[in-house]
């Protein structure tokens, strides 16, 4: 064999094995998404805010208020305010976590730490009962803020694990993971709840065992991706002695370049303060519908694991339902007409009567059917806005607004319970963010936007 021929043949070879190692990777990276995405649906969606409530109101003074730090605040409110304090915390946290990734080129055992400590602070909830409403906050605090990090670490994979024409399937196949891993423990956790009688248990021991299994999920399937995903070392791989506060800095400082960069592009920066605003409006009601459903409607958890289900199921369907609309009338107008009926929703929450599962789960289906779609949506045309060259930078403050900048709504839902005393002003007291939301997106030209970022403009957008 002459030498270019045992060349060509070492090239075949080492692409083969270069394929073959991606696709590893790859698989490993999806099972992240089914390792933390029970922890969303388990803790966050169902179970955590009716029993977080349950054991404040049971600490409550004869006024229904506990006094977390000395402040009066009504045990109604506590969940949601823990929440959001979750998540303002976060803000702070990711661009702390992703300056010391890049500059150490180490993003494996930091995200390995934040998956520990979240499935750690997880599985602890077992523990919550009687009157400890600040353990339960306390717990929940940690576990969001590591939940929150570690996403933004993981999703940082993409890029490295897949080239460009591969990444809209890969990213679809660890989300298709997360949905599957949420909907069969939903199914455990049914079982266990609904027969929890038959297995000798306590409807709050049931709880806390769903609570703690999520916890568990999360740390034992996270071992698969922390042993698959490899890191890249960075050209800056060392820090000198005592910069370990410049490199916490650093993260700041990205974070004001990243912000005077958008300034140069004020079209999609219009466009990214538009998503803010109306996905804090979804955010908020992931987190709070089921303490809506068991507080002010009184239902039970059997059913809001039923309700939680239905959303599952229909988020899927109605992503790709809203993306056949957006071939047709374009994305803009799609995502507007979902948060019209993100509105229709809400205000038909409003008068919901009590006690009632099959209007409530008729609340679930019209959740559903927006809730993938609206995300899946405002995420592709936010591409189109996107300097090219500059996916990282741009999709870091996407990630910031999606992930990190949730925390006003439910503040807002948990002040005007404080206010009213009443989840229905509450719930509806969250239709701002979508009126807000879809004046501000109404208002971005979206097509001289994606001209001036450099973009070819679409046919149809």
């Amino acid at each position: 064999m002459t030498g270019v021929g045992v060349e060509s043949a070492q090239a075949v070879a080492e692409g083969v094995d270069e394929t073959a190692a991606r696709r590893r990777e790859q698989r490993g990276w999806y099972w992240y998404d089914w390792a933390n995405s029970v922890y969303s649906t388990t803790v966050l969606t169902v179970f955590l805010g009716p029993y977080l409530t349950s054991v404040a109101k049971a600490a409550a003074d004869a006024e229904g208020f506990v006094h977390p730090l000395g402040i009066p605040v009504r045990a109604g409110s506590f969940y949601a305010y823990a929440v959001s304090a979750s998540l303002l915390l976060s803000v702070l946290a990711m661009p702390l976590a992703g300056a010391l990734a890049d500059r150490s080129g180490r993003k494996k055992p930091l995200l390995g730490g934040c998956a520990y400590a979240g499935a750690a602070a997880t599985t602890g909830m077992f523990f919550l009962g009687g009157e400890r409403y600040l353990l339960g906050g306390a717990l929940l605090i940690v576990a969001n803020v590591s939940f929150v990090v570690a996403m933004m670490l993981y999703n940082s994979f993409l890029p490295q694990i897949a080239p460009p024409d591969e990444r809209d399937a890969v990213s679809s196949r660890g989300w298709a993971f997360g949905y599957a891993a949420g909907a069969l423990v939903l199914i455990a956790n049914l079982v266990l709840y609904g027969a929890h009688d038959s297995f000798g248990l306590s409807a709050g021991t049931a709880v806390r065992i769903c609570l703690a299994s999520a916890g568990l999920w999360w740390g034992a399937f996270s071992v698969i991706p922390l042993r698959r995903l490899r890191d890249r070392r960075t050209a800056v791989t060392k820090e000198p002695t005592g910069a370990g506060g410049a490199t916490l800095g650093q993260g700041w400082q990205q974070l004001r370049a990243t912000l005077r960069e958008l300034r140069r592009h004020p079209l999609t920066l219009s466009f990214l303060l538009a998503y803010l605003v109306y996905n804090d409006g979804v955010q908020t009601v992931i987190t709070q519908a089921s303490v809506y459903g068991s507080e002010e409607l009184g239902l039970d958890q059997t059913t809001l694991i039923v309700a939680v289900l239905l959303v599952q199921v229909l988020a899927a369907a109605g992503a790709l339902l809203m993306g056949r609309l957006a071939a047709r009338y374009g994305a803009q107008r799609t995502i507007l007409g979902s948060l019209v009926a993100w509105v229709l929703t809400l205000a038909a929450g409003y008068f919901l009567p009590a006690k009632a599962p099959g209007w409530f789960f008729g609340l679930a289906v019209g959740i559903g059917l927006v809730l993938g779609g609206s995300q899946a949506l405002s995420r592709s045309l936010f591409s189109h806005l996107v300097p090219r060259g500059k996916e990282a930078e741009y999709f870091s403050a996407y990630e910031m607004s999606d992930r990190g900048v949730s925390w006003l709504g439910p503040l807002v839902f948990g002040v005007a319970y404080q206010l009213t005393g009443s989840y229905r002003d509450a719930i509806v007291s969250l239709v701002a963010f979508f009126v807000i939301g879809f004046v501000l997106l109404v208002r971005v030209p979206v097509r001289q936007a994606i001209a001036a970022a450099g973009n070819p403009v679409p046919d149809r957008i």
